[in-house]
Formats: structure tokens, sequence, C-alpha cells
């Protein structure tokens, strides 16, 4: 059965995984890369890089996985919609190698770009994208890939089946929140936490 699962979303010790003040030049806002900095240690990103648990973690970004959804907030910062030459924020070859499907208001042709990464830009329902996503996906999970916003309305919508939420040791303020506490959900979800040397708690959620 084809999951939609949440992985390896970072946020921050008080529950951002976004900052203020997001721009072309801050894809994260004055948060920085400061929720990702466990990442960019890992083999996953980067020969030669350190294994364990970060890595074991972040290794699960793209197996099995046959689709994305994101929000417009992830494909690119405020306006974006008003420059037709933007293809999002990681340069013609992205990470997502499957069809991604970006919700947004401002709807666009689709954009392949190298890799296999074809952007679909829908104004759609959770429900009416996730059905767009499992079609492409054909049998694989579906990665709901953020921001913020999209993994609440999915949550809301009771449409997630599992998450790895990644919490960095910092905090941030304000920006956008995902969470006050994972207790949040553990109405619907069983929950686990992994603790790294990192200093990054990796929080494992699947449906009761």
């Amino acid at each position: 059965m084809s999951l939609v699962r949440v992985q390896n979303f970072c946020i921050s010790l008080d529950g951002f995984g976004t900052g203020e003040g997001q721009s072309h030049d801050a894809h994260f806002g004055h948060a920085g890369d400061r929720l990702h900095q466990w990442l960019f240690t890992t083999r996953w990103w980067q020969p030669g890089g350190s294994g364990g648990v970060d890595d074991a973690f972040a290794q699960q970004f793209a197996p099995g996985i046959g689709a994305e959804i994101m929000g417009a907030g992830k494909f690119g910062h405020p306006g974006w919609h008003e420059d037709p030459e933007w293809k999002g924020a990681w340069g013609p070859n992205p990470p997502f190698h499957t069809p991604v499907f970006v919700l947004t208001h401002h709807t666009r042709p689709p954009i392949e770009m190298e890799g296999g990464t074809t952007f679909h830009f829908i104004d759609a329902s959770p429900a009416d994208a996730l059905a767009q996503a499992k079609a492409a996906a054909d049998g694989k999970d579906v990665r709901l890939g953020g921001g913020v916003s999209t993994v609440r309305e999915f949550l809301d919508a009771d449409l997630v089946d599992t998450l790895h939420v990644a919490v960095a040791p910092v905090e941030i303020g304000r920006g956008g929140k995902l969470w006050d506490s994972p207790d949040e959900l553990l109405d619907r979800f069983h929950h686990e936490r992994v603790p790294s040397p990192s200093g990054v708690v990796h929080h494992l959620f699947w449906r009761r």
C-alpha cells in the first residue's frame, strides 16, 4: 500500500520549521541553514561524511518514494510566481528525481528538470493533490516535503501515515511552527525518540 511519508523534516527545539523573512537569497528566512547542519555532515550529503544515526535517517529520504507534494513556500520565496524563470531553489538537478506536485494558487505549465524531477503546479485540496501524486507514484510512497503549513494541512486532513521529524539543538524564536510539543500527535500516532550524538533528536511517528 502506498504511504504518505514526511521524511527528514527539520525543526528547531522551539518547534519552528522555517524562520521569518523568507526571500530569494534566504530560503529559510532568518533561520538560515541552522536546522539542517546535521544533514551536511552525513555521507548521504557528501562523500566522506559521517555515518551513524544521522546518516542512517538521512539515507531514508529517497528509497520507495515515487512522488512528492510540496507547498508553494517550499518551492520558492514570496513572489516567485511572478518570475517566469524561477525553477526552484535546488539548481538544474533537484534532489527529488520524481514528479513533484507544488500546491499553489498561481498555476503554470510543468517544468522538467534534470535527473527525473518534473514540477507540476496545481491548485488543489490535500485530498485531490494526494490522488494525483499517488497516481504518478505508481504504487510507491508519496513524500510530503513541506513546508510547515502544508504538513499541518495534511495532518489536519488525516492524510499522513508516517513522519520523521529531526529536531535540531537550536532555537529560532519565530517563523512557521510545526508544533508546541510532539505530544500533540499522540492521539493518532505511535511515537519514538532517537537521540544522536550530534544533538539532534529524531522523532518517529506512525499510525496507531
